[in-house]
């Protein structure tokens, strides 16, 4: 033992009695109760495939964790699964989860005052639940990402979750017939893991790699392949070292470092939702940094060098076939930081020396990358002072600026039977709002629903749309402005418009903004009253009472 370990306390104390009474109770003998003590945090789940593996990962680290000389205990989780606990609260409960995950680690792992932990991370919600109690609770923390599902096969061409999602509301507008939409959901899962396009799930898997809290090469990667059982062999017996050496999540997450997520986000094209992950990461770790700040400042510099579904048409297994994480970094090298530290104990640039890029048409390098322009832009305005995100994708627009009528809706139900019925027509700004973080509550709302029944209509090209929701990272369609902030319900600009005002979105500048006279603006301003709240109760309730808006993250925490 190289040092004092918090763990453990003073031979017949009373802390020390009754532990030694518990876990002598389960087994373990007085040497052992002496031991390292890692936290094994399993969000295992049988509600979702994205979980249903996990028990069989556990076994396999724990082991791992014996074999290094320390002792693990497994802890639970709640297990969020978008299209699984979606059905609750209009999605409520989606983003709130990412937050009680954060909050049952801490109860257990610093209630327990044990010595370290490794996470196994699955579904997109538990990856910045988990990093954000590593950076909270400030002890050594690793990440093991659990691997992507394996996609099917449906009338000889390919089906993965994201047709079904696009699929479902095609078939609401009348477009794919319903016994199409049941065959094909049939067939779009094979195996345990997250979804298998660049979704919100494998983009913050590759942060968190960049980021440095996951051991370099494990991203992305197939779940319950041998690689991947690899990685949790690997992650059990590091974390045992990195106990012992005192690595602490805040000497590994440095400015430079979320600089270095943030970069390999963007040359993915990966989620927006990754934005409001990383700045609650850097909230919790205590990092006085704005995120968004440097979203808005590196899409300039960064091109995107890899078009992955829904980007673009290539698939995850050849993103994993040609290097993964590391390779992507490896080409983006002459931008990344190589100081920061990793869990691994070596810096960036040490794990990035020997990385190789196997396949250059998948990862390209930057002198000649798959788009010069930025696939997820920060846009403001009088419309969103605080900021509003864009994916544009790799599709060259040469419509760079749209100018039309507001229609404007509160719900997403209503806004899905006004595009059915024909009510939304081309040339208008479809405005939802009231899907904000304390109006949604925690964005529940399926702005997503919207958009891809617009795609079904024909309207996708046609339109614009504006929410102060959040989009699923599958999304990647027409011109879609996402998290406008302030949001609606606590007053936000988003709140005063009507239907007919003329909305202009302008891509060249990064602007949204309302045109209407500063006489009206003060007028609404004066007439406006908060609707009652939705989904007031319980676990919401909490939420909406204490969280912080998006630019802060969306977390639970003061953060002033």
């Amino acid at each position: 033992m190289t040092r004092p370990l918090r763990s453990n306390f003073p031979r017949g104390s009373y802390l020390w009695s009754v532990r030694n009474a518990q876990w002598q109770a389960l087994g373990l003998s007085e040497a052992d109760c002496e031991k390292p003590k890692i936290a094994v945090v399993n969000s295992s789940s049988e509600l979702a495939s994205c979980f249903s593996h996990l028990d069989q990962v556990s076994v396999v680290i724990k082991q791992a964790i014996r074999d290094a000389g320390a002792i693990p205990f497994e802890i639970r989780t709640c297990a969020p699964s978008d299209f699984i606990t979606g059905a609750g609260a209009r999605g409520g409960y989606i983003l709130a989860s990412r937050d009680l995950v954060t909050n049952d680690i801490e109860v257990a792992v610093e209630g327990a005052q044990l010595d370290g932990m490794v996470c196994l991370a699955s579904c997109d919600k538990t990856v910045p639940g988990q990093i954000m109690a590593a950076a909270r609770l400030n002890i050594p923390s690793l990440i093991v990402p659990c691997g992507y599902q394996a996609s099917g096969e449906y009338k000889g061409k390919h089906v993965d979750i994201e047709e079904i999602f696009i699929g479902a509301m095609h078939a609401l507008t009348g477009h794919l017939d319903k016994e199409e939409l049941v065959g094909m959901s049939r067939e779009a899962i094979r195996s345990p893991g997250v979804c298998s396009g660049m979704g919100t799930a494998n983009s913050m898997h590759i942060a968190t790699e960049a980021l440095g809290m996951a051991l370099s090469g494990s991203t992305p990667v197939a779940a319950m392949s041998e690689a991947m059982m690899q990685d949790v062999r690997r992650a059990g017996a590091r974390i045992v070292q990195m106990v012992l050496d005192d690595l602490k999540p805040r000497d590994i997450l440095s400015a430079d470092a979320f600089e270095n997520a943030v970069m390999a986000v963007l040359a993915v094209g990966g989620s927006i939702n990754c934005v409001k992950h990383l700045q609650a990461i850097a909230t919790e770790a205590r990092l006085q940094i704005d995120v968004y700040a440097m979203f808005e400042r590196l899409s300039a510099q960064v091109p995107v060098l890899s078009a992955i579904r829904p980007v673009g048409n290539g698939t995850i297994e050849e993103f994993e076939a040609a290097g993964g994480s590391r390779a992507l970094m490896k080409q983006l090298r002459a931008l990344m930081h190589e100081a920061p530290m990793t869990v691994s104990g070596l810096t960036v640039g040490q794990e990035l020396a020997n990385a190789v890029v196997t396949n250059a048409a998948v990862i390209r390098p930057m002198t000649d990358p798959v788009s010069s322009r930025p696939a997820i832009m920060i846009l403001r305005g009088n419309l969103a002072p605080d900021c509003a995100i864009v994916k544009t994708g790799i599709v060259e627009r040469t419509r760079r600026q749209f100018v039309g009528p507001a229609i404007c809706f509160s719900t997403s139900d209503t806004a899905l039977a006004a595009i059915r019925d024909g009510v939304v027509q081309p040339g208008q700004v479809v405005v939802m709002r009231g899907a904000g973080v304390c109006g949604g509550p925690a964005m529940g709302g399926g702005a997503s629903r919207v958009v891809f029944a617009l795609d079904g209509m024909g309207l996708g090209e046609e339109v614009a749309m504006l929410t102060d929701g959040h989009l699923s990272g599958l999304v990647c369609k027409g011109l879609v402005l996402a998290e406008l902030s302030p949001e609606a319900a606590t007053g936000g600009p988003l709140a005063m418009v009507e239907d007919g005002d003329s909305i202009c979105i302008d891509l060249d500048t990064q602007r949204v903004d309302l045109q209407i006279t500063e006489a009206q603006w003060t007028e609404r301003r004066a007439a406006w009253r908060a609707t009652p709240p939705l989904h007031d109760t319980g676990w919401l309730q909490i939420y909406r009472a204490n969280v912080s808006p998006t630019g802060k993250g969306a977390v639970l925490i003061k953060t002033e």
